[in-house]
């Protein structure tokens, strides 16, 4: 396992289902800057090549269920809120509608 550098946390990230037209299926351990904020993390997520911006922007109603360490955390109202180091991070979309 490559080391992190000594300023940076380690979150996971869980992106799984049917985003826009596709199936989207993310399960990474990542490194990000001590300090980066939820909405920070989409961009250092668009720079690693991982969806996350594009399902938010696809799938709207992902980001109200966007889920940080089994919370419930839009990132309206939450997207300032610095990550942790060890957070959990999940978007699930749904399978099915009812």
């Amino acid at each position: 396992m490559a080391r992190r550098p000594a300023d940076a946390i380690t979150i996971h990230l869980l992106i799984r289902g049917r985003i826009g037209d596709g199936w989207v299926d993310v399960d990474e351990r990542l490194a990000v800057p001590r300090g980066t904020t939820l909405r920070g993390l989409v961009d250092v997520a668009a720079a690693r090549r991982i969806p996350l911006g594009e399902a938010l922007a696809r799938s709207p109603h992902l980001a109200e269920t966007l889920m940080l360490n089994g919370e419930r955390t839009p990132i309206d109202e939450h997207g300032d809120r610095a990550l942790a180091d060890g957070d959990q991070l999940y978007l699930l979309a749904p399978l099915a509608g009812g």
